[in-house]
């Protein structure tokens, strides 16, 4: 859930211009992504997340975090509690997507078959040589960390918080959690097909990064796409998705003139697609219904030279969508549908 009231401008701006599909011969093209990300990850500072006024407390329960986190991959479903969802199926606004079984965590990367380069098609799949990067939205140990992420950080037109906490539902779900478990089954997707995929953050950090940092991760990647992964705090009966694109910015040092096209087109194909693997409709109470909204106030947007969304996957405020947000079926079905709108945006 951004919460981001304050533009947020992008020190080096650049229009990003989509690559052609690569002619691949061997490995080359993928080597040079590898290279491309190893150099992105070389350079990044090791501070802060994104959120806002109107995040969550930090929940009663505790969390996995850092190492914990990282080993397990797929954090597991949440606990239920005493206000946990009923055992019963829930039903999505155009289909039956209640939890299979609310405890089964994702399925486990495979590395030996999956990764940059390696897909069902053989060792070159129809995504190779493309940079995608996921932004797990906040992250489960900001909690803990409240002095760190409170810290100012510099966004071009004025500071503001490193980043927040995140909302979370009734029972202690967090948005944190929702957000890197659902990053985390998107990457594995993601490599089956090819793609080079950089996470800005895994699991593998205290707290943050911070939201300028998010913003330059994918910068620093020259990523064909990056989607920020989010969990909306609206109000109890607000229901369903919508993706945030960036809208034409330019203040200070914002410029989005160069992403504005190419996100709304990313967002387009997103929306389509995560409304048909989950059955979820477009939220009413932003977008229109449309699934899609335009935002000029979201740092993490502004401060991009590449194709980058928010992707709020549901309201984890509203018991109905909450009930989805934790169920391991739903979550799995929502890094499908959002894998197969990145790879119509970058094939189509």
């Amino acid at each position: 859930m951004p919460y981001e009231p304050n533009p947020s401008p992008c020190p080096q701006h650049r229009p990003h211009r989509r690559a052609p599909r690569p002619r691949t011969r061997g490995g080359a093209v993928v080597a040079t992504a590898a290279l491309t990300v190893a150099a992105a990850v070389a350079s990044l500072a090791g501070c802060g997340g994104s959120g806002g006024p109107g995040a969550a407390p930090a929940p009663a329960g505790t969390e996995a975090t850092g190492a914990a986190a990282s080993a397990a991959r797929f954090p597991a479903d949440p606990p239920a509690g005493p206000s946990a969802a009923p055992s019963g199926p829930a039903t999505a606004p155009g289909g039956d997507r209640g939890p299979a079984d609310p405890h089964a965590p994702a399925p486990p990367r495979d590395t030996e078959r999956t990764g940059p380069g390696k897909g069902p098609l053989g060792p070159l799949g129809p995504l190779a040589g493309r940079v995608v990067v996921i932004d797990p939205g906040h992250n489960p140990g900001n909690f803990r960390h409240t002095h760190e992420i409170n810290r100012l950080v510099d966004i071009g037109t004025n500071h503001k918080e490193c980043d927040t906490t995140g909302t979370a539902t009734d029972d202690g779900y967090t948005e944190a959690a929702f957000s890197l478990d659902v990053s985390l089954r998107l990457r594995a997707l993601l490599e089956k097909q090819g793609a080079t995929v950089l996470l800005t953050q895994d699991g593998d950090r205290p707290f943050g990064p911070c939201v300028d940092e998010r913003a330059r991760i994918g910068n620093r990647a020259a990523a064909d796409a990056a989607v920020s992964i989010h969990a909306d705090g609206s109000g109890s009966g607000n229901r369903g998705f919508h993706v945030i694109h960036p809208a034409p910015v330019r203040r200070g040092a914002a410029d989005t003139a160069g992403i504005v096209g190419p996100s709304r087109e990313l967002a387009e194909h997103i929306a389509g697609t995560l409304a048909r693997a989950t059955g979820s409709a477009p939220a009413g109470y932003a977008g229109g219904g449309t699934g899609l909204h335009e935002r000029g106030d979201l740092g993490g947007l502004n401060l991009s030279t590449v194709p980058k969304v928010f992707v709020e996957c549901g309201n984890m405020r509203d018991a109905k969508d909450a009930a989805l947000l934790k169920s391991s079926r739903w979550r799995q079905d929502a890094a499908r549908g959002i894998s197969e709108g990145i790879s119509g945006y970058l094939l189509g």
